[in-house]
């Protein structure tokens, strides 16, 4: 069956909001936290969902939604298997970047930067904060390498509670976070007749300028 024509006519008029430079913060992370905030209380679905697109030394895109743990003045904080796929890729290339995406307030927020791993205490204390069966799965699963079926999963699921019964769930040193230092940040507010406003962060800590961009 062919699609393409329904494809080719869905379509979405935006005129929730408009972005302006005048009503902006001077810092992008300080923007950021002030839509987040708005998407939060607007119910937006997975509000801390993001995009995370990563690329080998040679260029080889790859992506996949990760969860959003903690913004600060450094930057966007996230939590993974560093021996996965996108462990694997940071650790060459270490030029990254995240996407969100909350279509009831028609916004997009698309941030470039560097990652870096967090210290160890950082991932250890998040990681006592997790559910144990989070705890659990972190331990058991070799992410993003090939297994023969997922009863090979859960056996090793059950292996390893089995195996922790009555004891603290220690973070795994394979196991930890990554803060996406920005250098640019860019805010993107649907318009009418796709004249959408694009503002984009240009620079680096507390030095930042603001370009308006065509949509």
């Amino acid at each position: 069956m062919d699609n393409s024509a329904k494809i080719s006519q869905i379509r979405t008029d935006y005129t929730l909001h408009s972005l302006h430079k005048k009503d902006v913060a001077a810092h992008p992370i300080t923007q950021f936290n002030q839509w987040l905030e708005e998407a939060i209380k607007a119910e937006v679905n997975e509000p801390t969902a993001m995009h995370l697109a990563t690329a080998t030394k040679a260029g080889k895109p790859s992506g996949r939604v990760v969860l959003l743990k903690d913004t600060n003045p450094e930057g966007f904080t996230f939590y993974t298997n560093y021996t996965s796929r996108k462990g694997a890729e940071l650790e060459e290339n270490p030029q990254a970047c995240l996407t969100f995406f909350w279509p009831e307030l028609q916004r997009q927020v698309r941030i470039y930067g560097e990652a870096k791993k967090v210290s160890d205490q950082t991932s250890a204390d998040y990681f006592g904060t997790r559910p144990r069966g989070s705890q659990i799965s972190a331990l058991a699963s070799p992410q993003s390498y090939e297994v023969a079926n997922r009863e090979v999963l859960e056996s090793k699921v059950a292996e390893t509670t089995a195996e922790y019964e009555g004891k603290t769930v220690e973070r795994p040193l394979h196991w930890g976070g990554y803060v996406l230092v920005p250098h640019e940040v860019e805010f993107w507010q649907g318009r009418a007749s796709r004249l959408h406003d694009r503002l984009l962060y240009e620079g680096g800590e507390n030095e930042w300028i603001i370009k308006r961009l065509a949509p």
